[in-house]
């Protein structure tokens, strides 16, 4: 496989985790309609929307897998016709309970191996993120597929704007030497948000980059290194996967499902599999972001931003006001640089980009009062 040619790429699927209730973004994000299914861009696409749209030119819709909690499916699947309303087996993937990205995305390389075989090979990419450069994403995938093929688990490596420490580090090894993946190296290891001084000597080096948390691998290479280091974990992915497509699906996963570990996919495969030399990394030179918090989100949208109608909003002496006039009120921000103000119908919050990490608080707050109605 050329990784320079344009098109599908031949055996290839897309595996979109669609999870989370992105907390640091109450109240617009709430458990019951997270921000995948928000368009937090202005682009009138929502991010998992986004996510398929620079997906499908790899690998058409019928190749596109997403995974996704049960109370979410119908709202996947309307947001998603052309690939939940599209011919062959069923390609939106509901979990009955949220048992974290190691299982959710197992699932998915169990069930493409029971339908597709051994030379499947599937990429992992977050329903929530944002990323700008198709050109440049497109070429980074197909490398990855190419390295995949060697038989290597691969991590996307995000060129880092900053030493910000919301983020885990992957380190560069060696080049592959492989002519489909020129730039493709073995990943040495992995950092789970070092403080800002480590990654700012990270970064000195040249070697490090942000780790995305997006992964391309042969489904078979994957559960392989599931069965070496979780096998109760394999052995019920397998069992479930399965059964899936048959009349035993729902008998199986009421079974099966509630015992699975719950397990990140970092932890359960990329660093041990990395400690043994089994993980590479492929620079993706695009632009990315995760949209974390209210802070991101402003920077995206750029200074004084509204995402909104900007009609409704009125900034006097407060640059880089964030507002979002979602409750029908107008907003109007005096004197307060780097506010956020966010208004929903059944909810205000106030705070600063300074304290956007902060909104994860609120929202515990809340839950600690029992107000699960706003969450």
């Amino acid at each position: 496989m050329d990784a320079s040619l344009d098109g599908q790429v031949p055996d290839f699927h897309a595996v979109i985790p669609a999870g989370g209730a992105g907390t640091r973004l109450w109240p617009l994000s709430r458990s019951g309609h997270p921000k995948f299914l928000l368009d937090l861009t202005g682009s009138g696409r929502t991010l998992l929307q986004a996510t398929v749209d620079r997906l499908v030119p790899l690998t058409g819709p019928d190749r596109v897998l997403v995974v996704t909690g049960a109370r979410h499916a119908a709202a996947v699947g309307a947001q998603l016709p052309e690939v939940a309303g599209g011919d062959g087996p069923e390609r939106v993937l509901a979990e009955p309970s949220p048992r974290d990205s190691m299982a959710a995305i197992g699932l998915a390389a169990a069930v493409l191996l029971e339908r597709h075989g051994d030379d499947v090979v599937l990429g992992s990419f977050a329903a929530d993120h944002v990323i700008d450069g198709a050109e440049e994403f497109a070429r980074t995938v197909r490398e990855g597929v190419a390295a995949a093929r060697a038989g290597y688990v691969v991590t996307i490596g995000i060129a880092a704007t900053g030493p910000s420490t919301a983020f885990g580090y992957v380190r560069a090894g060696n080049a592959l030497g492989l002519d489909d993946a020129p730039r493709v190296r073995v990943a040495a290891g992995f950092t789970e948000k070092p403080d800002e001084e480590t990654a700012a000597a990270y970064l000195a080096t040249g070697e490090y980059r942000w780790n995305a948390g997006m992964f391309i691998v042969r489904a078979r290479v994957l559960l392989d290194h599931l069965a070496a280091q979780l096998p109760a974990l394999h052995d019920g992915l397998r069992t479930i996967a399965a059964a899936w497509d048959g009349p035993e699906r729902d008998a199986t996963l009421a079974a099966v499902w509630p015992g699975l570990t719950k397990i990140a996919i970092d932890h359960a495969i990329a660093e041990p599999v990395a400690a043994a030399g089994g993980v590479a990394v492929v620079p993706g030179d695009f632009t990315w972001d995760d949209v974390g918090d209210f802070a991101s989100l402003g920077t995206l949208l750029g200074d004084g931003a509204t995402l909104g109608d900007d009609a409704a909003v009125l900034r006097v002496g407060a640059p880089d006001a964030l507002a979002v006039p979602a409750g029908g009120r107008t907003v109007t921000v005096v004197g307060v640089p780097g506010a956020v103000v966010v208004d929903t119908p059944d909810a205000v919050l106030v705070t600063t980009r300074e304290h956007a990490q902060q909104v994860k608080a609120a929202v515990d707050g809340w839950r600690a009062h029992g107000r699960e109605d706003l969450l």
